[in-house]
């Protein structure tokens, strides 16, 4: 499951980071510093969940980290 969740994180990183480039260079934000803010600032949202997560019981559960990464998801639709 620690792969999943790698693989995930990365994903989303890639997923916030990407969409903010067009947008950065409209305001004359250079577009590393855009994409890397807009990447962390996904990761750190989805571990908030996934640490709330396992605050409640001290473990994640498959269904536990499904739902932190299904928010980024919805986001994005």
């Amino acid at each position: 499951m620690a792969k999943d969740i790698f693989l995930r994180i990365i994903a989303v990183f890639v997923l916030d980071a990407l969409g903010t480039i067009g947008g950065a260079s409209i305001f004359g934000i250079d577009a590393i510093t855009a994409a890397s803010v807009a990447g962390i600032l996904a990761v750190s949202i989805v571990f908030q969940d996934l640490a709330r997560a396992f605050l409640k019981d001290g473990r994640l559960t498959r269904a536990e980290v499904d739902e932190a990464f299904s928010k980024v998801a919805k986001n994005d639709e």
